[in-house]
Protein backbone atom coordinates (compact mmCIF):
# COMPACT_ATOMS: atom_id res chain seq x y z
CA UNK A 1 0.00 0.00 0.00
CA UNK A 2 1.21 3.46 -0.76
CA UNK A 3 0.22 5.99 1.53
CA UNK A 4 1.14 10.10 1.05
CA UNK A 5 1.68 11.87 4.16
CA UNK A 6 0.34 15.61 3.22
CA UNK A 7 2.87 17.43 5.44
CA UNK A 8 1.47 20.96 6.80
CA UNK A 9 3.22 21.53 9.48
CA UNK A 10 5.51 24.44 8.12
CA UNK A 11 7.29 25.31 11.24
CA UNK A 12 11.27 25.88 10.16
CA UNK A 13 12.51 27.09 13.73
CA UNK A 14 15.57 25.60 14.88
CA UNK A 15 13.66 23.50 16.87
CA UNK A 16 11.82 22.50 14.93
CA UNK A 17 14.69 21.23 12.51
CA UNK A 18 16.58 19.41 15.06
CA UNK A 19 14.12 17.01 15.16
CA UNK A 20 12.44 14.36 12.36
CA UNK A 21 9.57 15.79 10.75
CA UNK A 22 5.79 14.75 11.07
CA UNK A 23 5.69 13.24 7.47
CA UNK A 24 8.85 10.69 9.48
CA UNK A 25 6.83 10.90 12.38
CA UNK A 26 3.63 9.36 10.61
CA UNK A 27 5.87 6.77 8.72
CA UNK A 28 7.71 5.81 11.45
CA UNK A 29 4.38 5.31 13.53
CA UNK A 30 2.77 3.38 10.44
CA UNK A 31 5.85 1.74 9.87
CA UNK A 32 6.70 -0.64 12.91
CA UNK A 33 3.20 -2.31 12.00
CA UNK A 34 3.53 -2.43 7.86
CA UNK A 35 7.35 -1.74 7.27
CA UNK A 36 6.91 -3.32 3.58
CA UNK A 37 3.59 -0.35 3.31
CA UNK A 38 5.33 2.68 0.83
CA UNK A 39 5.29 6.09 3.21
CA UNK A 40 5.69 9.43 0.82
CA UNK A 41 5.81 12.94 2.09
CA UNK A 42 4.34 15.17 -0.06
CA UNK A 43 5.08 18.86 1.43
CA UNK A 44 1.61 21.06 1.19
CA UNK A 45 2.86 23.50 3.12
CA UNK A 46 5.61 24.27 0.16
CA UNK A 47 2.68 24.36 -1.91
CA UNK A 48 3.13 20.74 -3.53
CA UNK A 49 0.49 18.48 -3.83
CA UNK A 50 -0.71 14.81 -5.54
CA UNK A 51 -1.14 15.45 -9.33
CA UNK A 52 -4.41 13.29 -8.62
CA UNK A 53 -6.27 11.51 -5.44
CA UNK A 54 -5.81 8.39 -6.97
CA UNK A 55 -1.99 9.26 -6.53
CA UNK A 56 -1.64 7.24 -3.78
CA UNK A 57 -4.11 4.27 -1.67
CA UNK A 58 -4.63 6.65 1.16
CA UNK A 59 -3.14 9.84 2.81
CA UNK A 60 -2.64 11.31 6.21
CA UNK A 61 -2.96 14.99 6.59
CA UNK A 62 -0.16 16.12 9.43
CA UNK A 63 -0.42 18.78 12.33
CA UNK A 64 0.45 22.26 11.99
CA UNK A 65 1.36 25.17 14.06
CA UNK A 66 -0.76 27.31 11.37
CA UNK A 67 -4.23 27.92 11.85
CA UNK A 68 -6.77 26.71 9.42
CA UNK A 69 -8.19 30.34 9.35
CA UNK A 70 -5.17 31.55 7.99
CA UNK A 71 -5.58 33.17 4.75
CA UNK A 72 -2.63 31.23 3.08
CA UNK A 73 -2.76 29.76 -0.55
CA UNK A 74 -1.72 26.41 0.38
CA UNK A 75 -4.39 25.69 3.45
CA UNK A 76 -6.88 26.81 0.65
CA UNK A 77 -5.38 24.96 -1.85
CA UNK A 78 -5.07 21.70 0.54
CA UNK A 79 -8.98 22.59 1.23
CA UNK A 80 -9.64 22.22 -2.41
CA UNK A 81 -8.03 18.96 -2.56
CA UNK A 82 -9.72 17.32 0.64
CA UNK A 83 -13.05 18.02 -1.21
CA UNK A 84 -11.21 16.18 -4.04
CA UNK A 85 -10.14 13.48 -1.78
CA UNK A 86 -13.93 13.06 -0.14
CA UNK A 87 -15.81 13.12 -3.79
CA UNK A 88 -13.54 10.17 -4.80
CA UNK A 89 -13.20 8.23 -1.61
CA UNK A 90 -9.72 8.16 -1.03
CA UNK A 91 -9.22 7.15 2.92
CA UNK A 92 -8.16 10.23 4.43
CA UNK A 93 -6.39 10.55 8.03
CA UNK A 94 -6.40 14.02 9.74
CA UNK A 95 -4.08 14.64 12.72
CA UNK A 96 -4.66 17.43 15.33
CA UNK A 97 -4.37 20.42 12.00
CA UNK A 98 -5.57 17.96 9.34
CA UNK A 99 -8.56 16.98 11.65
CA UNK A 100 -9.36 20.52 11.72
CA UNK A 101 -8.85 21.49 7.80
CA UNK A 102 -10.73 18.22 6.75
CA UNK A 103 -13.65 19.52 9.08
CA UNK A 104 -13.27 23.22 7.81
CA UNK A 105 -12.85 21.96 3.78
CA UNK A 106 -16.14 20.06 4.04
CA UNK A 107 -18.50 22.22 6.45
CA UNK A 108 -17.25 22.76 9.42
CA UNK A 109 -16.11 25.33 11.92
CA UNK A 110 -12.91 25.43 13.08
CA UNK A 111 -12.20 28.40 16.44
CA UNK A 112 -9.68 28.86 19.21
CA UNK A 113 -10.34 26.96 22.47
CA UNK A 114 -11.75 28.91 25.08
CA UNK A 115 -10.64 26.80 27.99
CA UNK A 116 -7.36 27.37 26.62
CA UNK A 117 -4.45 25.11 25.00
CA UNK A 118 -4.57 21.40 24.78
CA UNK A 119 -1.05 20.29 25.38
CA UNK A 120 0.86 17.67 26.93
CA UNK A 121 -1.86 14.85 26.48
CA UNK A 122 -5.43 14.85 25.96
CA UNK A 123 -8.52 12.09 26.34
CA UNK A 124 -11.04 11.02 23.59
CA UNK A 125 -13.87 9.18 25.18
CA UNK A 126 -15.70 7.01 22.10
CA UNK A 127 -18.97 7.06 22.37
CA UNK A 128 -19.49 4.84 19.40
CA UNK A 129 -16.97 2.61 17.39
CA UNK A 130 -16.22 1.86 13.66
CA UNK A 131 -15.44 -1.27 11.97
CA UNK A 132 -11.39 -0.48 11.71
CA UNK A 133 -11.50 0.91 15.51
CA UNK A 134 -10.72 -2.89 16.83
CA UNK A 135 -9.59 -3.50 19.69
CA UNK A 136 -12.18 -1.10 21.03
CA UNK A 137 -11.11 0.99 23.47
CA UNK A 138 -13.49 3.47 25.97
CA UNK A 139 -10.78 5.97 26.72
CA UNK A 140 -7.80 6.92 24.59
CA UNK A 141 -4.68 9.12 25.70
CA UNK A 142 -2.61 10.96 23.07
CA UNK A 143 -0.88 13.82 22.84
CA UNK A 144 -1.79 16.79 22.50
CA UNK A 145 -0.63 20.48 20.79
CA UNK A 146 -3.57 22.57 19.90
CA UNK A 147 -5.26 25.86 20.94
CA UNK A 148 -8.13 25.73 17.83
CA UNK A 149 -10.15 23.25 17.52
CA UNK A 150 -13.43 21.93 15.54
CA UNK A 151 -16.52 23.26 17.52
CA UNK A 152 -18.70 22.60 14.56
CA UNK A 153 -18.32 19.07 12.38
CA UNK A 154 -19.25 19.06 8.54
CA UNK A 155 -22.56 17.69 8.24
CA UNK A 156 -21.83 14.45 6.75
CA UNK A 157 -19.53 13.73 9.64
CA UNK A 158 -20.31 11.15 12.42
CA UNK A 159 -18.46 12.02 15.72
CA UNK A 160 -16.84 9.07 17.44
CA UNK A 161 -15.83 11.18 20.69
CA UNK A 162 -14.56 14.00 22.67
CA UNK A 163 -14.06 15.02 26.17
CA UNK A 164 -15.11 18.57 28.18
CA UNK A 165 -12.40 20.28 26.85
CA UNK A 166 -12.27 18.89 23.14
CA UNK A 167 -15.87 17.89 22.41
CA UNK A 168 -15.11 16.76 18.72
CA UNK A 169 -12.34 14.76 19.43
CA UNK A 170 -12.58 12.76 16.75
CA UNK A 171 -15.26 12.28 13.40
CA UNK A 172 -15.58 9.60 10.63
CA UNK A 173 -16.94 10.31 7.38
CA UNK A 174 -18.32 7.18 5.65
CA UNK A 175 -15.66 4.55 5.88
CA UNK A 176 -12.94 6.51 4.25
CA UNK A 177 -12.31 9.59 6.86
CA UNK A 178 -10.92 9.16 9.98
CA UNK A 179 -9.90 12.03 12.43
CA UNK A 180 -8.43 13.30 15.57
CA UNK A 181 -7.48 16.23 17.27
CA UNK A 182 -4.58 14.57 18.87
CA UNK A 183 -1.04 13.27 18.19
CA UNK A 184 -0.30 9.57 18.07
CA UNK A 185 2.50 10.13 16.16
CA UNK A 186 4.44 11.80 19.02
CA UNK A 187 6.43 10.32 21.13
CA UNK A 188 7.02 11.29 24.82
CA UNK A 189 11.09 12.51 23.97
CA UNK A 190 9.76 14.84 21.38
CA UNK A 191 6.48 16.33 23.57
CA UNK A 192 8.77 16.51 26.42
CA UNK A 193 11.27 18.12 24.27
CA UNK A 194 8.48 20.70 23.02
CA UNK A 195 7.55 21.31 26.36
CA UNK A 196 10.88 22.78 26.98
CA UNK A 197 11.00 24.91 24.17
CA UNK A 198 7.26 26.15 24.52
CA UNK A 199 8.02 27.16 28.23
CA UNK A 200 9.88 30.59 26.78
CA UNK A 201 6.49 31.58 25.03
CA UNK A 202 3.67 30.04 27.02
CA UNK A 203 2.59 30.98 30.77
CA UNK A 204 3.50 28.91 33.49
CA UNK A 205 0.22 27.38 34.68
CA UNK A 206 -0.06 26.24 30.92
CA UNK A 207 3.22 24.33 30.81
CA UNK A 208 2.78 22.91 34.36
CA UNK A 209 -0.51 21.27 33.62
CA UNK A 210 1.17 20.18 30.09
CA UNK A 211 4.09 18.64 32.08
CA UNK A 212 1.97 17.00 34.80
CA UNK A 213 0.05 15.37 31.84
CA UNK A 214 2.66 13.66 30.83
CA UNK A 215 2.23 11.04 33.71
CA UNK A 216 -0.26 9.45 31.71
CA UNK A 217 0.32 6.41 29.50
CA UNK A 218 -0.47 7.29 25.91
CA UNK A 219 -2.55 4.95 23.28
CA UNK A 220 -0.73 5.75 20.56
CA UNK A 221 0.51 1.76 19.60
CA UNK A 222 -3.45 0.72 19.69
CA UNK A 223 -4.41 4.45 17.51
CA UNK A 224 -2.22 3.28 15.02
CA UNK A 225 -3.60 -0.03 14.91
CA UNK A 226 -6.52 1.95 14.10
CA UNK A 227 -5.42 3.78 11.14
CA UNK A 228 -3.70 0.75 9.73
CA UNK A 229 -7.41 -1.04 10.05
CA UNK A 230 -9.18 2.08 8.35
CA UNK A 231 -6.79 2.17 5.19
CA UNK A 232 -6.83 -1.96 5.16
CA UNK A 233 -10.59 -1.55 5.34
CA UNK A 234 -10.82 1.24 2.82
CA UNK A 235 -8.84 -0.43 -0.02
CA UNK A 236 -10.55 -3.49 0.25
CA UNK A 237 -14.04 -1.57 -0.18
CA UNK A 238 -12.39 0.56 -2.69
CA UNK A 239 -12.59 3.39 -0.14
CA UNK A 240 -16.50 3.46 -0.10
Amino acid sequence: MKIGVLLANNDDADFARRHPDDARKVAALLSALRPAWRYESVAVKDGKFPAAPDEFDGYVITGSPASVNEPLPWIRRLEAFIVELEAARVPTVGLCFGHQVIAKALGGVVSANRDGWGLGTGETVFERFESWMKPPQKSLVLHAAHNEQVIVPPAQARVLGGSAHCPIGSFCIGRHVFTTEFHPEITGEFMRALLDHLNAHLDAATIARAQASLERPVDSALFARWMVAFFEQGAARGGA
